[in-house]
């Protein structure tokens, strides 16, 4: 007999008529065989009228207060399910996350979960019951027993955190959905249904965003080697696996607060090429990075800065093999890239003498404390930072090569890691993978600029620990490769993307310390869109990147920040072009089908 958690949105639940639909669902799965523990959230916009509620109270109600109130949206939920399989001849009862066990750390509205006490679960299962679980909510790790919740998307983390505890055969998310799709299908008509998607995809686009799944949920999952499985609550159709690597053994206590980096990783066989002072203007990354790709150059990090008047910056790493070639492909087409007489002072700079050091884990989403750690480490053990790039699950800093062997041990005893292999482990593609499986759009970040950064160790340790210590969380991060003198002093920009609705806090805590530490400008622009390509499937294909800026600049879209790693390939454009620029990507990548997915509106 198989295990089996399921968990339905509010959407799939909305109504007596959608809650008896779940439980004649729930109840087929019973009768195939199955053990079944069910996970709901509150019913529709239940939570949204909750929280509306309490805002004709009380303009700044306490967290602790909203925990209480909306934990009661879910809680009419298990009951009524319980009562539908009830009234189906199934034995059903309902528990609170209190009541199933799930123990939190103290943290209102945001709480993490620390362990799962499943002893009532599995009495309640061997007497032949269904259990069904509120979601989102568990109970503090303390003396008073405060009830707390988990947070947006704690229904789905709830589920997979119940899954892992009780050793499921597998767990299955219902959505309004049939699954996880190319793009999202309101921006992208022409969304195709995906079979399945390695969980390293599926991190990167859900923190992107994409909001079939929380990442949270899929941290889990990957952590401990859960098979997901994402389903319309509508059809019978099979919809999207989501695939996990062999996991690592992890104890089950401090389930979600598990080390937040798994490995350093480091990579001698780099080479670094900047271009700078180039055009900027839509096509040019597109030409460079177009040309690299016929010469069949496979290139690793990609940084292009922000604009510095009418100019920017772009620079790349490839293999130390390689960087001839690459060097002579750039000073080849920078005339062509300038094609004016004021960027005659574009150059071609090349350092061979690098290492890129990488820190990796699924655990370091929603810690905005991880990047600024890792960068506060590196500056203690004197080791300055030359390029950074950063994704949802990877912080990439490139260092000098003689610095690599102390920036390895110093993050490894940082973060208490024992493995620091050569090159990366993704889940593997399958071998007839798309190299871009998905395209995803944000248009809730907003930039901030920072200039004339002092080059020296420690500047982005202390810039990113005052935003840590403000509990805002960083996206993208962008170092400049220009380095400019100021008044004696070597400088570079710092450019980083972070919420919309963080972007004022994070400039008035920076400009609070700007001119004692001895920063220039802090420009903030929230008009920006964030869209990125992402697929497993692009290591080792040279080309994806110049495939994606070519369809940005063949819809003439400029692109105002680069970012990459192994397996996502993100820019930052206007934020009235972020639509278009992502249904560019989606059709550039042949990711369009014949056959129209139907999404409820």
């Amino acid at each position: 007999m198989a295990l089996v958690v399921q968990k339905f949105g509010g959407t799939s639940v909305g109504s007596a008529e959608r809650i008896q639909a779940v439980a004649q669902r729930v109840f087929s799965t019973v009768q195939a065989g199955n053990s079944v523990v069910v996970v709901v959230s509150a019913m529709g916009k239940t939570t949204d009228g909750l929280v509306a509620l309490a805002k004709q109270i009380s303009a700044n109600p306490s967290r602790r207060e909203m925990d209480m109130l909306l934990s009661t949206g879910e809680q009419v939920s298990i009951a009524l399910l319980s009562m539908a399989l009830q009234e189906l001849g199934q034995p059903a009862i309902s528990l609170t996350g209190a009541q199933v066990g799930i123990v939190t750390e103290a943290e209102h509205s945001r709480a993490r979960i620390l362990r799962i006490a499943t002893e009532r679960l599995e009495r309640h299962l061997e007497e032949g019951k269904v259990v069904v679980v509120a979601g989102f909510q568990g109970i503090a790790s303390t003396e008073d027993m405060e009830i707390t919740t988990l947070g947006r998307g704690g229904s789905d983390t709830s589920a997979v955190a119940l899954a892992a505890a009780l050793k499921a055969s597998c767990c299955e998310i219902y959505t309004d959905v049939p699954g996880i799709l190319t793009a999202d299908p309101r921006l992208v008509p022409e969304a195709q249904l995906m079979a399945e998607i390695t969980s390293d995809e599926m991190l990167e686009l859900a923190s992107l965003g994409a909001k079939v799944l929380h990442p949270r949920a899929v941290e889990i999952a990957r952590n401990y080697g859960i098979p997901l499985i994402v389903k319309s609550s509508w059809t019978d159709d099979p919809g999207t696996r989501v695939i996990s690597p062999t996991p690592f053994p992890r104890p089950l206590e401090g389930l979600e607060l598990v080390h937040p980096v798994d490995a350093v990783e480091f990579d001698t066989d780099q080479a670094k090429v900047s271009l700078l002072r180039v055009p900027d203007r839509p096509g040019v990354a597109a030409k460079l990075f177009g040309e690299i790709g016929r010469q069949d150059l496979d290139v690793d990090l990609i940084i292009q800065s922000i604009h510095e008047g009418n100019t920017n910056d772009i620079g790349f790493t490839v293999t130390a093999a390689s960087v001839s070639r690459a060097e002579a492909v750039a000073a080849a087409i920078l005339p062509a890239l300038g094609a004016h007489p004021q960027f005659t002072d574009s150059e071609v700079m090349v350092d061979s003498a690098i290492a890129k050091i990488s820190i990796a884990g699924a655990g370091m989403i929603g810690r905005p404390g991880v990047a600024a750690q890792m960068f506060t480490a590196l500056s203690d053990a004197g080791i300055n930072i030359q390029m950074i790039s950063t994704s949802e699950v990877k912080v990439s800093c490139v260092v000098d090569a003689a610095m690599c062997d102390r920036a390895v041990q110093t993050l490894c005893e940082q973060f208490q890691v024992n493995s620091s292999p050569l090159t990366n482990h993704l889940t593997p593609a399958a071998e007839d993978a798309h190299p871009v499986r998905g395209v995803a759009l944000d248009l809730n970040q907003a930039r901030l600029a920072i200039r004339q950064v002092p080059d020296r160790p420690g500047m982005a340790a202390q810039l990113f620990q005052l935003l840590a210590k403000h509990n805002i969380s960083v996206d993208m991060i962008i170092q400049s490769q220009r380095c400019r003198v100021v008044n004696g002093l070597a400088t570079r920009d710092i450019a980083f993307t972070v919420a919309q609705a963080d972007a004022e806090d994070a400039r008035q805590a920076l400009e609070t310390l700007a001119s004692e530490w001895g920063w220039g400008e802090i420009a903030v622009d929230i008009a920006i869109a964030k869209v990125s390509a992402v697929g497993t499937g692009m290591v080792g294909h040279p080309g994806v990147a110049a495939q994606m800026f070519s369809a940005l600049a063949e819809r003439q879209i400029n692109i105002q920040m680069i970012a990459t790693s192994e397996i996502k390939i993100s820019c930052v454009v206007a934020q009235e072009e972020g639509v278009k620029a992502l249904q560019a990507i989606h059709a550039a990548f042949g990711l369009a089908g014949t056959q129209k997915v139907e999404v409820p509106a």
